[in-house]
């Protein structure tokens, strides 16, 4: 079976209800699905940044208790060789998205992410777009 890493924008849709990605999550089943720390990370910044806090302050928690949380040290070797090509071509791409997108690639995992314009810059990544029709049978 395959296991997917969801991104953070992904985990938005989920919590937005957007895209029917719920219903994506619980038809690959949810054992399968997975968020990196960095996006627990994301979340928890976007809570304290929002005009909103009291309504964020639990979408990281609320992530947490759907999918299981991957450290990022075991990919940190993948996160380097892949930043010194991107570096090399002098066409980098965000710090967060490519911790993210190289846990997904160390582990073997399709990442699941709206944000496809950088991350199919990934040699060897397996990616999908749930917010997509050809990804999700559910839009």
């Amino acid at each position: 079976m395959a296991k997917y890493l969801l991104d953070t924008n992904i985990c938005i849709f989920i919590l937005q209800q957007k895209f029917f990605v719920r219903e994506k999550v619980i038809s690959v089943g949810i054992i399968n699905c997975f968020v990196s720390a960095i996006t627990i990370a994301e979340l928890t910044f976007g809570a304290y940044q929002s005009n909103d806090y009291e309504s964020h302050k639990n979408d990281a928690q609320r992530i947490m208790s759907l999918a299981t949380v991957l450290p990022i040290l075991d990919s940190l070797n993948t996160y380097g060789k892949e930043k010194a090509r991107f570096r090399k071509d002098g066409n980098l791409i965000p710090e967060f998205d490519l911790l993210i997108a190289t846990t997904a690639l160390h582990h073997g995992m399709t990442l699941v992410s709206n944000n496809t314009k950088h991350m199919s810059r990934i040699e060897g990544l397996m990616l999908e777009n749930w917010t997509k029709a050809e990804d999700n049978e559910f839009t």
